[in-house]
């Protein structure tokens, strides 16, 4: 009852037969999807011709039940892509992390019978969770599922490295969609911002008369946003919790970036010019989160705010880098 009280979906007594486990998650999946009128939908994205042409893209798959792979930057809005293809009263299931690829995979499928299941971070799973999601792959007709998956990492490089599973990486490469990073597309960044603000103050976070400068703006649309739409939108939150009076000023917007434009230069490591991409980028991504660690004193969920990454997803990355954390 304490559970439930607090946010629990239900409850369930032992032993618990696995058919009626299956439908009570079914039941609260579907549940969650009336939570979802917080999130931002494609067309938030833009009204250029970047959005309208990733749009059209979208469009020509929507009725396909070929598996989908995304690709872009980390916090392009994969998510709100695959919610577009997403057919309504049907079941969306989005794991938050991706261990049941190795356990289970076809434990998702059943959850996500005649839906749609939506998998991200695919780049950064281990071999045995590669051969589940195969697996998966495989019996997606049997149950009638549609999956997308999503990826920030270069799956061509990676099956070329042998770090990739390359039946997947062909799999996966069949139909394939890139999503274009935020400063692609920077003439549509005040309008998203003020979008994201709306919503903020729909949910009660912000004070219905708080909006932005002009030149609040203009600052949000000349900076290149690396972690893009989930970075903007975490900046936009911590200015809407601590932002007072009725203005986001300019000054409140560059304390709230990562990194203010007068020290961008001193933040970028020197990178040897003999490494592969693999590696330059590791080493740039490596001293990236080290200066975020310490800027924010080891508080991680900062540091996710202003990477613009999900937690999890900031947890496995730092694993991945070998960074070690205050503590451990």
């Amino acid at each position: 009852i304490e559970a439930t009280r607090v946010g629990a979906f239900g409850c369930l007594e032992k032993p618990i037969p696995l058919q009626k486990r299956l439908r009570t998650v079914i039941k609260a999946l579907r549940g969650g999807q009336s939570k979802q009128h917080m999130a931002l939908s494609l067309a938030s994205l833009g009204k250029g011709a970047l959005i309208a042409e990733l749009r059209k893209k979208l469009e020509q798959v929507i009725n396909l039940k070929s598996p989908l792979l995304l690709m872009g930057e980390p916090g392009v809005g994969a998510e709100i892509c695959a919610r577009f293809l997403h057919r309504p009263n049907t079941p969306w299931v989005e794991p938050e992390t991706l261990t049941s690829l190795a356990d289970s995979p076809l434990d998702l499928l059943e959850l996500a019978r005649d839906g749609l299941l939506f998998l991200k971070d695919i780049g950064d799973i281990n071999k045995l969770a590669q051969k589940g999601l195969l697996l998966l792959l495989s019996k997606l007709d049997k149950y009638n599922v549609r999956l997308v998956c999503a990826t920030s990492q270069p799956l061509a490089e990676l099956a070329a490295q042998g770090v990739y599973l390359p039946k997947l990486f062909e799999t996966l490469s069949g139909l394939s969609i890139g999503i274009p990073p935020l400063r692609a597309h920077r003439e549509d960044i005040p309008e998203l911002a003020n979008q994201i603000l709306s919503r903020f103050v729909e949910s009660g976070e912000a004070s219905s008369s708080l909006q932005f400068t002009t030149a609040a703006l203009n600052c949000l649309r000349n900076y290149d946003w690396p972690g893009n739409l989930t970075q903007l939108t975490g900046v936009v939150h911590s200015l809407a919790l601590t932002c007072t009076g009725d203005e986001i000023s300019v000054d409140a917007v560059q304390q709230a970036m990562v990194f203010p434009e007068s020290a961008s230069s001193s933040v970028t490591p020197e990178i040897p010019l003999d490494l592969s991409l693999r590696e330059a980028r590791d080493l740039f991504e490596r001293t990236y989160f080290e200066r975020l660690i310490d800027q924010e004193n080891g508080n991680m969920t900062r540091v996710a705010d202003r990477a613009g990454l999900e937690r999890t997803h900031l947890y496995r990355k730092i694993k991945l880098l070998g960074i070690k954390l205050r503590g451990n």
